[in-house]
């Protein structure tokens, strides 16, 4: 595949270079100073919009809500829910990454995921509470909707900043994603305690202010970001082609060695990464029980998670000067790891401060760092059917995981051991990644 202009023939491409900076189709090399800035801030503010989903709906109210309007066990089954949502995702990732490498597709499809996944988070608010089945199945599109846009979301990091800028900018969109996420989720929780631990319809206001957060920093990208980077697009058959595309990658994997050698170990320590996210409050509760720790004190515990991680996140991007993204990404692993080890035997909320700040320190700079890695490492003409392929491995990861707890805690019947189907995610992971050379900068051939 190729370029917007390296499908014009020589003639012709100092008018449509012409006409692509018009539209304001520039890449971004090409920008001056005022007009990167204006592109790296409406993409990097998504991460501050869709942050708000990530906490409250993956992570924290959400699953609240489940075990409020019905029982902690469906709180725990929670994981067969996600795992159906990344079954979806894990299906649709590589034909919708493929299809957005075609001009005009990736903005579109971008619009359609954000939009629609910003009006079902709405729509969980509206359900009836006697149907939490129905509910955990409107999360399940919600979160194919919300996981959908961040395919196309990732992609256009290649689109919006330059190469020796992606490590810092891909950590400051999470870095900022962290820290403001606290205003949306701490407005609800002020609703929540006041209107009672209790009573669904905190939670419900939640999921509307949610949602609300999310389309305000929505709409900057949607303004301001285009795709710069297409392939020319097939006169008839746009999805055979696409299955032929990726037929065709898979068969010259031996040009992009490290960028699938990297999306084997980013398959396993993203498990564990997505995992802990998804499934923190549901084991948590299961294992302390309310008369330990009750859901406002888990919540605000989430909620100064956040806190700590934007610091973290920037200081990742900031050592990205001195040590390689993969070594990075490695020391991101340990503090995982050690909390994984050592959450079966937690008893108090000492021991779960604890671990919250183990996790934070390392949630930004795994994600930002693996992102922008990535980024660097693969032809930019193919980024969104690498992303599409990103998203795979990061959905089909994130099935195991959640399963995998939930099997342990019904085969065992003990919560406090599900924890232990993590370790080996990151171990074998970590492994994988000795593998990667310190400088993976280019596509290898």
């Amino acid at each position: 595949m190729t370029t917007f202009d390296q499908q014009l023939s020589a003639p012709f491409k100092s008018l449509n270079l012409k006409y692509r900076k018009l539209m304001g189709q520039k890449r971004p090399e090409e920008l001056d100073l005022k007009e990167r800035n204006r592109r790296e801030w409406s993409w990097m503010l998504y991460d501050v919009g869709n942050s708000a989903f990530s906490v409250a709906i993956s992570s924290a109210a959400f699953p609240a809500f489940i075990g409020i309007i019905a029982s902690t066990e469906a709180q725990m089954q929670l994981g067969w829910f996600n795992s159906l949502s990344s079954i979806i995702l894990a299906v649709l990732s590589p034909i919708l990454g493929t299809l957005a490498e075609f001009r005009g597709y990736k903005k579109k499809m971008f619009n359609f995921f954000a939009i629609f996944g910003i009006l079902t988070t709405m729509l969980l608010a509206f359900l009836p509470t006697n149907m939490w089945f129905t509910i955990c199945l409107a999360y399940v599109l919600t979160n194919v909707c919300y996981n959908g846009s961040i395919i196309f979301y990732d992609a256009f990091l290649v689109d919006s900043v330059v190469k020796e800028r992606m490590d810092k900018i891909s950590s400051y969109g999470f870095a900022w994603g962290y820290i403001t996420s606290i205003v949306p989720f701490g407005i609800s929780l002020v609703f929540i305690y006041y209107l009672g631990m209790a009573n669904p319809l905190g939670y419900q206001l939640c999921f509307l202010i949610t949602g609300a957060w999310w389309l305000i920093f929505t709409l900057p990208m949607i303004v301001d970001v285009q795709q710069v980077y297409w392939s020319p697009k097939p006169k008839s058959g746009v999805f055979i082609y696409s299955f032929r595309e990726i037929a065709s990658t898979f068969k010259d994997i031996r040009k992009y060695k490290y960028a699938f050698v990297f999306l084997i170990a980013y398959f396993f320590y993203i498990d564990g990464v997505d995992t802990i996210i998804r499934m923190v409050v549901p084991y948590v509760q299961s294992v302390l029980g309310n008369e330990i720790v009750d859901t406002v004190i888990l919540l605000v515990i989430l909620l100064g998670s956040q806190i700590v991680a934007f610091p973290f996140a920037i200081l990742y991007g900031w050592l990205t000067k001195f040590f390689t993204p993969i070594r990075l990404i490695q020391v991101a692993m340990i503090p995982y790891l050690i909390t994984v080890c050592t959450a079966v035997f937690m008893q108090n909320i000492w021991h779960l401060l604890i671990m919250a700040v183990l996790i934070s320190s390392s949630q930004g700079g795994i994600q930002a760092l693996s992102r922008s890695y990535f980024a660097q490492i693969i032809p930019p003409e193919k980024n969104n059917e690498f992303f599409g392929f990103y998203n795979v491995f990061g959905r089909f990861a994130a099935i195991m995981g959640p399963a995998l707890m939930s099997l342990i805690g019904w085969l065992t019947g003990i919560p406090r051991l599900t924890i232990l189907a993590v370790v080996p995610l990151f171990v074998i992971g970590f492994i994988i990644t000795l593998y990667l050379p310190k400088n993976a900068t280019a596509i290898d051939k």
